[in-house]
């Protein structure tokens, strides 16, 4: 749902841009005044081109770049040694991002997949014999974990037969308590390397930053150390401390938003699981309850 509103918002921005463009080309000057109330005046001749030897060197910082050569990579080049450290750790911390993105996105669609199977598989008619068996060696998902711990505690509770009615609660807190530390442990398992994202996204701007006062830094220094302040001194300066900027928001917006994604998914799928642990508590429950009372 909210990638949908982000592709449609980006589709009416380009759809706009596309529209003012083509009105943009299409407009054309409009044409000079042919009435009588037209003025003219006689320009004056132009002035004779100089005779000599025209001095054509060029003015400012000879061995800067032109602004048309200006590529990512010249400014990587040129860049100090600072704003090299800075480029290299956020061009890092984002494909490292990028890496726990996709494995996340894999990870939680496989949870919901795996989920959806063995509520259907629960809720067939099997007997929690049958169950048991049947995801005791494979509990390779955490409501299988849930399951199978659970039903462990249980199968304990009858090792010597039937238990007594005084027993009843503390099998059953016994129940509750391995369920919920089952839960933690697999939730904890499903959001690991999820803070790596909180930590990129709340730091990348704020290093991209750094880079960007350096850079301003170092253009400030060349127009000292020249005492010139033409463009071609100061713009390679700027371009690679505005490059850092770009950087770091280029490795924190998606980890912001991914973050936001995956812990609101874990979160549901949490809730999910611990409303199927309580169902499956009371199912035990009641059990007890009927073989106590024979």
């Amino acid at each position: 749902m909210v990638f949908g509103r982000i592709a449609a918002i980006l589709a009416v921005a380009l759809a706009l841009l596309l529209a003012a463009s083509a009105a943009y080309a299409q407009h054309t000057p409009r044409a000079a005044p042919t009435g009588s109330d037209t003025q003219t005046q006689e320009l004056a001749p132009p002035t004779a081109a100089p005779a000599g030897t025209v001095n054509v060197t060029p003015t400012g910082d000879t061995f800067a770049p032109a602004l048309n050569r200006i590529s990512i990579l010249s400014l990587f080049m040129r860049a100090d040694a600072i704003v090299k450290t800075v480029f290299v750790l956020l061009v890092l911390a984002s494909l490292w991002s990028w890496a726990i993105i996709i494995n996340k996105w894999m990870t939680v669609g496989t949870l919901k997949r795996r989920a959806g199977k063995f509520e259907k598989t629960f809720w067939s008619g099997l007997s929690l014999d049958e169950l048991y068996q049947q995801f005791a060696q494979r509990a390779d998902h955490p409501f299988a974990a849930v399951f199978t711990s659970a039903l462990r505690e249980w199968r304990r509770a009858f090792e010597h037969g039937p238990p007594r009615e005084t027993l009843l609660p503390g099998i059953k807190d016994r129940i509750e308590k391995a369920m919920n530390v089952t839960i933690l442990r697999e939730t904890e398992a499903v959001e690991r390397q999820l803070g790596f994202l909180a930590t990129v996204g709340a730091t990348a701007p704020f290093v991209g930053l750094f880079g960007t006062v350096w850079g301003i830094m170092n253009s400030f220094s060349a127009i000292a150390a020249q005492h010139n302040t033409t463009l071609a001194v100061v713009a390679p300066g700027i371009a690679e401390s505005l490059f850092a900027t770009a950087m770091g928001l280029l490795a924190a917006i998606p980890a912001v938003i991914f973050y936001n994604k995956f812990i609101n998914d874990i979160g549901r799928y949490t809730g999910r699981l611990e409303a199927f642990a309580d169902e499956f508590s009371a199912i035990l429950s009641r059990q007890l309850d009927e073989k106590a009372a024979r």
